[in-house]
C-alpha cells in the first residue's frame, strides 16, 4: 500500500471509528507510523481530522433527535451524556474519544445544540491529543 492509500485508509478507519460504528483507528495508525515514520505529523492530523468529523456527525445525528420525552422513552431514561454535558458544557467533548461514552457526548451535544463551533474544538482538541499520545507511545 503506498503513502496515499495508507492515509486514506487511516482517515476512513479514524471516521468510522468516531461514529456509532464499532472499530477502532489505532492499528491503522500504527501501521501507517510504521510503514511512512516521515508521515508522524501528517498522520496524526488526518487521524485527528477523520476522527472529529466522525464526531461531528454523531453531533449532526443529535440534532436531528426527537424532543426530550420522546428521547427519554427510547433510551429507558439512560441520559447520562446529558447529565454530563448540561454540567460541564463543551469542554466535556475533550473526552469525545474515550470508547462508549464519547459517542454518547457527542450526540448530547448536538441534541442540546451547543455551539458547534466550540463543539468541534474541543472535540478537536481531546482528538489530536489522544493520537499523539499514542503516538509517542509507540515510538522508540
Amino acid at each position: 500500500m503506498d503513502e496515499q492509500s495508507s492515509l486514506l485508509a487511516l482517515f476512513t478507519s479514524s471516521f468510522l471509528a468516531a461514529t456509532l460504528l464499532p472499530g477502532g483507528s489505532e492499528a491503522v495508525l500504527f501501521g501507517v507510523l510504521k510503514a511512512y515514520p516521515q508521515l508522524y505529523w501528517t498522520a496524526l492530523a488526518v487521524a485527528s481530522v477523520g476522527n472529529t468529523l466522525g464526531g461531528m456527525s454523531s453531533y449532526a445525528i443529535g440534532r436531528f433527535l426527537p424532543d426530550e420525552k420522546a428521547l427519554m422513552q427510547k433510551s429507558k431514561g439512560n441520559m447520562r451524556g446529558l447529565v454530563w454535558v448540561r454540567k460541564h458544557g463543551t469542554p466535556i467533548l475533550l473526552l469525545s474519544w474515550v470508547p462508549l461514552i464519547g459517542d454518547l457526548l457527542c450526540v448530547a451535544a448536538g441534541w442540546l445544540r451547543v455551539n458547534w463551533i466550540s463543539a468541534l474544538a474541543f472535540m478537536a482538541a481531546g482528538k489530536f491529543m489522544r493520537y499523539w499520545a499514542i503516538a509517542a507511545a509507540m515510538s522508540p
